[in-house]
């Protein structure tokens, strides 16, 4: 039997849903990262958009695509993203994280956090993929450890995939919708540099402290969008090596920085 090959920790820049459909400088920038990426035996996603009071991961063999937006046109409802589920691997994960009281959920499927992206990482929809729940009961110290726990399975061929945005003001971004190349606000530029450097020097500790500082949320209204990245950042290693395959804001505000551990 041959080993599976050590998967990378990804976090990706979702940005709007229309990225899935569209052919833009984002919808490109996926596909172009789809490159560097090897083929993995299987993908665990942690979405912003599960976000409960559990620690939850998708156990359904056939886990449903989740329009969880509205407003779009109706050619974006009616995108399907029909990857197979791992229901071994998801109770192995819940095992895993023993006393983090993780549970198997067999009615989550897959929200457009995930298939938005993996829709250009992944089009063939051959590789099964799972959801983790984000658990806003956790501190961001349990999150970053729950995705070191997590990250064992990177050694089995399993890429953990982080789904959110590192800057997610939609109030400020609304204000620029259908404007070409709006300017970034100093605020966002910031706080997005701030995280590149934390996330290049492995500094986990700082990135937990940042959902307490009272600018984190000019940033991050709601910090839903923020804590994949604590997750992904605690899946990592300090000997890999970081890059940004993706940067840059969308409508102004809106960061779509990929960050890749590998």
């Amino acid at each position: 039997m041959t080993t599976p090959q050590q998967m990378p920790a990804l976090f990706v820049g979702h940005g709007n849903p229309m990225n899935a459909i569209e052919d833009n400088l984002w919808s490109r920038a996926f596909l172009s990262m789809a490159t560097r990426l090897p083929t993995p035996q299987a993908i665990l996603c942690i979405s912003a958009h599960w976000y409960i009071n559990h620690t939850q991961v998708t156990g359904s063999s056939h886990p449903k695509t989740i329009h969880d937006f509205g407003g779009f046109p109706r050619e974006l409802f009616e995108v399907e993203y029909p990857a197979p589920g791992a229901p071994a691997l998801a109770n192995k994960a819940v095992s895993t994280l023993g006393h983090y009281g993780a549970e198997v959920n067999h009615d989550w499927g897959l929200d457009h956090g995930t298939w938005s992206v993996l829709k250009h990482l992944k089009p063939a929809a051959d590789i099964p993929v799972l959801q983790l729940s984000i658990d806003y009961t956790k501190s961001p110290k349990d999150l970053l450890e729950i995705g070191k726990v997590l990250g064992s399975l990177r050694e089995e061929g399993v890429l953990v995939m982080g789904s959110g945005n590192i800057t997610h003001n939609l109030r400020d971004a609304m204000k620029h919708w259908g404007q070409t190349d709006p300017a970034t606000p100093e605020w966002a530029a910031r706080f997005d540099a701030e995280v590149a450097q934390a996330m290049e020097q492995h500094d986990n500790e700082y990135l937990a402290t940042l959902p307490s500082k009272a600018e984190f949320s000019l940033s991050h209204p709601t910090a839903d969008h923020f804590l994949p990245l604590l997750y992904v950042a605690g899946a990592s290693r300090p000997s890999d090596r970081v890059s940004f395959p993706i940067t840059g804001f969308d409508m102004g505000s809106l960061s779509m920085r990929a960050v890749l551990f590998e």
